[in-house]
């Protein structure tokens, strides 16, 4: 997986592309770590081809990071992706563009 971060401001976005599982989860905590000086946060998933239980674990913890600030918006969400956020729920819970 690839994570790319871009700043607007007090905005911060984090474009993944690739495979986000159990592997890869550690790295997006990371990114997302980092970026917890930010007011809002978004996750553009237009080039995540997979997300597992560990990466929808990351995505939660971070909602609940950003919840108290400006938010968390995911964005550019794939069929597949929106299919396992359906399914788990979460897209009652996040902001999905």
């Amino acid at each position: 997986m690839t994570i790319t971060k871009e700043q607007n401001g007090s905005a911060v976005t984090l474009l993944l592309s690739g495979r986000l599982d159990t592997l890869t989860a550690p790295e997006l905590e990371k990114a997302v770590q980092a970026a917890s000086d930010a007011q809002s946060l978004v996750f553009d998933f237009a080039n995540l081809d997979y997300i597992s239980s560990a990466g929808l674990r990351v995505v939660i913890a971070a909602h609940k990071q950003f919840v108290s600030k400006g938010g968390l918006v995911v964005q550019n969400v794939n069929e597949m992706v929106r299919d396992v956020f359906e399914v788990t729920g979460f897209n009652g819970i996040l902001t999905i563009r």
